[in-house]
């Protein structure tokens, strides 16, 4: 029985249950509509304060990311954490009883709705520019095909480990706090503590990260990304998988 009720429900449309999942929850909904005015306020204030030679699709782009990269991976956190704090796991893992395959589909959700809020961000930055340069700036189009995907890329990571800290905790007021204070705290520590310094530059992800919106990253830039990201994406979505996989859903 098992058998077949996983396999009349494909990976497909447990990824579109999931996407729509995003947008069930008040918190959800509320974080989506913050995440869309704050990407075209960034948008705005460059229009508003920053000087004429500024103004440009690149600028208005990378910009534009930053709203995004903070706040979907609390959305991630909630793809996870809402299943045991609104009491869903039972049904969810009733329908479903393999629960990786749940998991398969909350990280390919993830991975998607990185994807369409760069593709929003792409659209606010190209009518902001449109509308620089209708106010005198200087509206260039030229931008790096590289900041492209790794803004992308830089989406996905921060998703994906919102996803990870969401499953090993299972707790969204502690995965939160936890996702945020954490790499904060080690990323002073790095700038304090000359001897850690050395460690932080392969270790720290919000430094090996800021990289990305530069074009032409180094294999050694790219090196210490991967490490980074093994240990505060892979390492977390491993460990919490295995949780949800063990955890007795009552």
């Amino acid at each position: 029985m098992t058998d077949v009720l996983t396999q009349r429900i494909p990976l497909s449309r447990l990824t579109v249950v999931e996407l729509r999942k995003l947008a069930d929850t008040r918190a959800g909904l509320w974080l989506l509509i913050i995440i869309g005015v704050a990407t075209a306020g960034t948008s705005a204030i460059l229009l508003g304060w920053a000087e004429d030679p500024e103004q440009t699709f690149a600028a208005f782009f990378t910009f534009g990311l930053v709203p995004s990269a903070v706040l979907l991976p609390v959305l991630g956190i909630l793809s996870v954490t809402s299943e045991w704090s609104q009491r869903t796991a039972l049904s969810t893992f009733t329908l479903v009883p393999a629960r990786s395959r749940v998991m398969l589909a909350k990280l390919a959700a993830g991975t998607l709705i990185a994807i369409a809020a760069t593709a929003a961000t792409g659209v606010f930055a190209a009518v902001a520019n449109v509308i620089a340069g209708l106010l005198g700036g200087d509206a260039s189009w030229s931008l790096d095909s590289s900041l492209i995907w790794q803004g992308l890329l830089l989406q996905i990571i921060f998703v994906l480990m919102g996803i990870g800290f969401g499953a090993l905790l299972l707790s969204t007021p502690l995965a939160i706090v936890i996702y945020f204070a954490l790499p904060t705290v080690w990323t002073i520590l790095g700038e304090v503590i000359s001897g850690l310094r050395t460690a932080a530059g392969w270790l720290d992800l919000n430094l090996t990260s800021q990289v990305m919106t530069e074009p032409d990253m180094t294999g050694d830039q790219w090196a210490r990304l991967g490490v980074s990201v093994a240990l505060w994406v892979v390492l977390p979505l491993v460990l919490g998988t295995i949780r949800v996989l063990r955890r007795e859903v009552s």
